[in-house]
């Protein structure tokens, strides 16, 4: 039994990116600068998508992350990681969770989605009750 199942009427959200970000890939090597704005703009969108979907501030939480190619080449997901943490911690930012450790996060897993002009970042948050220590 998986955590999302053993918990009835969990709230759900979706955000779903603008397409046409640049995205961070962990077989990249951009100079620090262009690495930092990329994070930046990934932070600031899904804190805006999170603000404007007015997600409530939540103790615990699973992220779905899936990514939206713009063809149907072959990939590898898990090498979207940097992108898809730069959009947790956005969720920090906008006070979605206190923290993006394991007390408060489980997540994110990383799913390849369907076709989208330009790619995109989706992300699946549910809440998960907070788990005593």
């Amino acid at each position: 039994m998986s955590l999302l199942s053993a918990a009835p009427g969990l709230r759900r959200w979706t955000l779903t990116l603008p397409a046409g970000l640049e995205l961070l890939n962990t077989n990249q090597r951009p100079h620090w600068r262009v690495r930092a704005e990329r994070t930046k703009k990934l932070r600031e969108a899904a804190a805006w998508e999170a603000r404007k979907a007015a997600v409530p501030r939540l103790g615990r939480a699973h992220i779905l992350g899936e990514f939206r190619p713009p063809n149907r080449r072959r990939r590898d997901v898990a090498n979207l990681y940097p992108s898809f943490k730069a959009c947790v911690d956005g969720l920090v930012d906008a006070l979605v969770l206190p923290d993006d450790d394991d007390t408060h996060l489980l997540g994110p897993d990383m799913r390849l989605g369907k076709l989208a002009a330009g790619a995109q970042l989706v992300l699946h948050i549910t809440e998960l009750p907070e788990v005593t220590r």
